[in-house]
């Protein structure tokens, strides 16, 4: 029976990437026998072109030596799981590829880091940060309100009852100083939203001070996910297309040196939390 070409979804490709890490060493066309497959099959699974069934997961790690049951299980499941599958995929039609794959990672991760130049992140925006902000995006008007819709979903990883993420943020404190046509009450509302944030034990909030060095940041905004065993993590950086996805773990660790760099010298939890305080009762203009 032929195998059907699959779209490279996300889960497909991370599927794919970890059984290339466990064929280790192993030449491509020796692994691709021991399933009696051809070369390009295998090549094409490790890509994320082709569907693996979970039975084939086991029977490959099996048959590769892979004796950790409990990471082959967790791949074996994710890769039974059905593309396109999530809160999302009613919306998924207005997004881009590289959009959806973020959502999908942003909803598995156990850890998010993120550090954007300009903005606060999506993650810890308030109602009409969100409206203002991409009511003023490259979209259509028809559009704007189901995109706020998925902006403001997407916050539900933080205050899901079962394993909330772990959240570390970096905000400019020059976001603070935006002007919007709706009035200061605007930027009230969303101090408000991070102050209360900032109380939840599972959120880490600081602030990039104004005073700091422009070089710190300067080179665009990042986001990096961790997630459970076995799955390596993710990095991924802003661009208007949706962003660019990266599993190398040389390219994460250097974008997790450059996250840790920035936090250095960013104002403490306590310090930014004060902060806010002041912008929240205009001590600040």
């Amino acid at each position: 029976m032929t195998q059907k070409r699959a779209t490279p979804t996300i889960k497909r490709r991370r599927v794919g990437a970890q059984l290339r890490r466990w064929r280790g060493e192993m030449r491509s066309g020796d692994a691709a026998r021991l399933m009696d497959w051809d070369t390009t099959r295998l090549s094409r699974i490790e890509r994320g072109l082709y569907r693996i069934s979970g039975e084939d997961v086991r029977e490959l790690c099996k048959k590769l030596g892979v004796e950790d049951q409990a990471a082959v299980d967790e791949v074996a499941k994710v890769a039974e799981e059905p593309a396109g599958s999530g809160w999302w995929a009613p919306y998924a039609s207005l997004m881009s590829p590289a959009y959806l794959d973020f959502i999908e990672l942003e909803t598995e991760a156990q850890t998010i880091r993120i550090q954007h130049p300009k903005v606060i992140p999506g993650l810890v925006q308030s109602h009409g940060y969100v409206r203002e902000i991409l009511s003023h995006a490259r979209t259509t008007t028809e559009a704007t309100e189901p995109m706020v819709t998925v902006r403001l979903a997407r916050q539900e990883v933080l205050t899901r009852t079962s394993k909330p993420v772990q959240f570390h943020g970096l905000i400019p404190e020059s976001a603070f100083h935006a002007r919007f046509e709706s009035g200061p009450g605007l930027m009230k509302d969303q101090m408000r939203k991070l102050l209360d944030a900032s109380q939840m034990p599972n959120i880490k909030l600081q602030i990039v001070p104004l005073t700091a060095h422009p070089s710190y940041g300067s080179n665009g905004s990042m986001t990096i996910f961790t997630f459970q065993h076995p799955w390596t993590p993710v990095a991924s950086v802003d661009n208007p297309m949706g962003g660019s996805h990266t599993y190398d773990l040389e390219q994460v660790g250097y974008l997790e040196t450059e996250f840790d760099h920035i936090a250095s010298i960013a104002l403490p939890v306590d310090e930014s939390r004060d902060l806010m305080n002041e912008y929240l009762e205009g001590l600040h203009k």
